[in-house]
């Protein structure tokens, strides 16, 4: 049954992931956190958060390049936003996987929490996000919201797992761009974030006290991987024909409610 919910999951994930740019861990970080608090207190149970996140970062790199082609060819990124924020992200990823490492698991599920929330608020109290800012002149972003958004989007992005989306889609909304364009270009610019970060959660996990024994890669968990990846397949494919379709505002709404969804998800132990 579990393995099932797996590719369930999987399959959310490859649909929200071409649909709203999240790249999978909005999914996967609470489904593999009570997945693996429940089945053992012990052992891996102990690390069930830094898995969790691990794992997910693995499933983005394949869902989001995947999604990224399927962009790619609809005509819904625009590469001058993409680059030189790409590699300011990657930078802080690294950062973010080394504090990861050091944190506790129920300090990352706190954090994790906390930083929905305050995304949601940001979202729903300012102005730009909601009703689309600067309809007709996107602006480019300038030198500082580069070097310092790019920083901080991979940092929290990699302690957190969840790719970025959460961060780069209000930034790039708030330039003027549409949500189509915003969440098409949240999955090249979470590349980023899941290459260096998987990199690192494999190379650390070797550092900690806790034996993970068979079936992991570092703090990855391959089986979880691969099942979420079959599933992931099949969502993005589900989802391409409705990318582009649905109403603005609408599409800005529905972002926002999964979020919430995630955030309370993930409130309790």
């Amino acid at each position: 049954m579990l393995y099932l919910l797996f590719v369930l999951f999987g399959c959310l994930t490859g649909l929200t992931t071409v649909l709203f740019g999240f790249g999978g861990g909005f999914v996967v970080v609470p489904l593999l956190y009570r997945a693996l608090s429940a089945a053992d207190a012990h052992g891996p149970g102990q690390s069930a958060m830094h898995i969790a996140v691990a794992t997910s970062t693995a499933v983005m790199i394949l869902s989001a390049s995947l999604a990224t082609r399927k962009h790619r060819l609809a005509g819904n990124i625009l590469w001058p936003y993409v680059w030189p924020l790409a590699g300011f992200i990657g930078l802080g990823a690294i950062m973010g996987a080394g504090a990861a490492a050091l944190a506790s698991s129920d300090v990352i599920r706190l954090a994790f929490v906390a930083y929905l929330g305050v995304t949601l608020l940001d979202c729903l109290a300012r102005r730009g996000f909601l009703a689309r800012a600067g309809q007709y002149s996107p602006q480019r972003l300038g030198q500082a919201r580069t070097v310092a958004g790019g920083l901080a989007i991979g940092a929290v992005a990699t302690f957190l797992g969840v790719g970025g989306s959460v961060m780069t889609v209000p930034l790039l909304r708030r330039r003027g761009l549409s949500m189509v364009q915003a969440t098409a270009m949240a999955n090249p610019l979470s590349l980023p974030v899941a290459v260096p970060g998987t990199l690192a959660y494999v190379a650390m996990a070797w550092y900690q006290p806790v034996a993970l024994g068979r079936g992991y890669l570092g703090y990855i968990d391959l089986a979880a991987f691969g099942l979420l990846s079959i599933g992931a397949l099949a969502g993005i494919r589900l989802a391409a024909p409705l990318a582009g379709r649905i109403p603005d505002r609408m599409h800005a709404r529905v972002y926002l409610g999964l979020l919430a969804l995630v955030m309370v998800s993930m409130m309790f132990k």
